[in-house]
């Protein structure tokens, strides 16, 4: 009814938009799980981007941090291309090679990523007769972007050190709390960017 749907509304709207999201039993999971990772697997995090984001949990908290950072679009794109790499299909290359070409790297892209001239003129080249390969000069552009900025970035930022140790690890009652309120918010961002 109408006014069940008012009900509905109402409540949702004075729901906080950074995250109870413990009414839900799977994200109370995700959470659990999302804690699960060892010290020792995030400590690998910071040896390389590859380590980071080749694990999932790694991937997710790097994600949200660009995501902060209003800078996302380079891992999506990165993501797209290694799931473009995949396509088993020849009939299917096409039509994602144009879609992932349309979002990121056209002039009119959405969601455009920052990449030379060069390599953007040789990657419209490559859409005339797509191969699995056909992106893997830009996706190794970005990465290498990525790895010397934002990846750098991360690891001296909240989401990557409230992992790698945990809130009332030998802090003082000052960094105690900042530490616990930063790890919430990470959690919440990592656990939205899985959802």
């Amino acid at each position: 009814s109408a006014k069940d749907m008012k009900h509905r509304l109402g409540f949702l709207l004075q729901k906080s938009d950074s995250c109870d999201y413990s009414s839900s039993q799977g994200k109370k999971e995700k959470i659990a799980s999302s804690q699960r990772v060892s010290q020792e697997e995030v400590r690998k995090w910071a040896d390389s981007l590859e380590n980071l984001i080749h694990h999932d949990r790694g991937l997710a908290a790097f994600r949200a941090f660009l995501k902060s950072e209003y800078s996302e679009e380079n891992i999506e794109f990165w993501v797209s291309c290694e799931d473009y790499k995949k396509t088993k299909s020849p009939a299917k290359l096409s039509p994602k090679a144009r879609k992932i070409y349309d979002e990121f790297i056209s002039v009119q892209a959405t969601k455009e990523v920052n990449l030379d001239s060069c390599t953007r003129e040789k990657t419209s080249h490559n859409m005339l007769e797509p191969t699995l390969s056909c992106f893997d000069e830009a996706q190794r552009k970005i990465f290498t972007l990525m790895e010397k900025d934002s990846y750098r970035r991360f690891l001296k930022s909240p989401y990557y050190l409230d992992l790698v140790s945990p809130p009332g690890a030998g802090c003082g009652p000052e960094n105690c709390k900042r530490s616990h309120t930063h790890t919430l918010d990470c959690n919440s961002n990592i656990i939205s960017q899985c959802a």
